[in-house]
């Protein structure tokens, strides 16, 4: 690797993990906006301009909290589990495509940390590590309500995250390829996944709300049942570790649904514009974000409309609906592919000429 990429490399991470950061710290602002307008209130508006600052004010205020270790509790593990669920939340960003690439003094650069061939198995192999933090930080608190929520999420999370790798075979089938920038690229201008793989979107869109512990699928922190789950004994910046990598995953989420289903960066009419590659690629990347902070939205939306389900529901809708309807999606696509390729023909003349 040249000087100059190393350079682009480094700047591009120090820049991917930045807006992580950034889209999560407002999107405590955005959801609180978001759940007043639903419930006729005004939301937060003392700290600065429209109350732009509320989420500095509320990281300022996690920092000078009593930094409390209950004495029973394992203290390795206790610090162990919201720094490795923030961390996992962080590393599913590098595989991400956030725009084509830019041309620099001649030179290429790709908008991307990292391009592996087998991207979205990297993104569910640190997700399913993710599932880790929540465990290890309820069963070292030493508090059944603790631990109540860590089975909670541990169960929930291996449920769904099959259902949603079954979503995923049928959109494999399709492209071709376990990149995930070369399954973006394949959704030029309008020709997107979700129109060819509607049934697929709907259950990955279920399962993210699962894997990000959003309502309707909040079971693991219910407060009405559980106290606060498995971070009721967290406190200070070790909370706020677990409040964070929640609205990075839910950002992160949004960014996966738009790369598989939603084209990422490519639009309509792209072509048309006469556009230079910079420019365009600038748009493209302007309009992923729009994109991602629709879904970010919808998750908000979903909150604030839907009540939770109980655990038996959560547990039947996850094995009894969303995994038959993942293999029903997988054959149909399977059938629709020997047709369109005309492998039917192809197959009964191979076993005819090898009886």
């Amino acid at each position: 690797m040249e000087l100059n990429d190393l350079i682009f490399k480094i700047i591009f991470v120090i820049a991917v993990f930045a807006v992580s950061l950034l889209v999560a710290m407002y999107s405590t602002y955005a959801e609180r906006k978001v759940a007043a307008f639903f419930q006729d209130r005004l939301g937060p508006n003392r700290a600065g301009p429209f109350g732009m600052l509320q989420p500095l004010a509320d990281g300022i205020k996690m920092f000078m909290k009593e930094e409390i270790i209950p004495t029973n509790a394992d203290k390795v593990l206790f610090v162990l589990g919201p720094s490795l669920a923030m961390m996992t939340a962080c590393m599913t960003g590098v595989v991400i495509p956030w725009g084509s690439s830019l041309i620099i003094d001649g030179k290429e650069y790709v908008m991307q940390i990292t391009d592996v061939n087998i991207g979205i198995l990297y993104v569910f192999g640190v997700v399913s590590v993710g599932v880790y933090g929540i465990m290890i930080g309820g069963w070292a608190s030493n508090n059944k309500f603790s631990l109540l929520g860590a089975l909670r999420a541990s169960s929930q999370m291996i449920s769904y995250e099959l259902a949603m790798g079954m979503s995923i075979v049928a959109l494999v089938m399709m492209t071709g390829t376990l990149s995930v920038r070369e399954i973006v690229e394949s959704q030029p201008g309008g020709h997107w996944n979700v129109f060819v793989q509607p049934l697929g979107f709907l259950l990955f869109l279920i399962c993210a709300f699962a894997e990000t512990n959003r309502t309707p699928f909040d079971l693991p922190e219910c407060e009405t049942e559980l106290v606060g789950g498995y971070h009721t004994e967290y406190s200070s910046m070790k909370l706020g570790f677990y409040l964070f990598a929640e609205y990075i995953n839910m950002f992160i989420s949004s960014a996966i649904i738009v790369c598989l289903f939603f084209g990422g960066y490519n639009f309509p009419f792209i072509s048309e514009l006469g556009l230079s590659h910079n420019m365009a690629a600038i748009l493209g990347t302007v309009i992923f974000f729009a994109k991602v902070f629709f879904f970010i939205f919808f998750f908000m939306w979903i909150r604030w409309t839907i009540p939770r389900f109980r655990y038996d529901q959560l547990m039947r809708v996850g094995w009894k609906v969303l995994i038959p309807l993942a293999v029903v999606n997988i054959v149909l696509t399977a059938i629709y592919l020997m047709w369109k390729h005309d492998l039917w023909n192809t197959t009964l003349h191979v076993s005819q000429l090898n009886p």
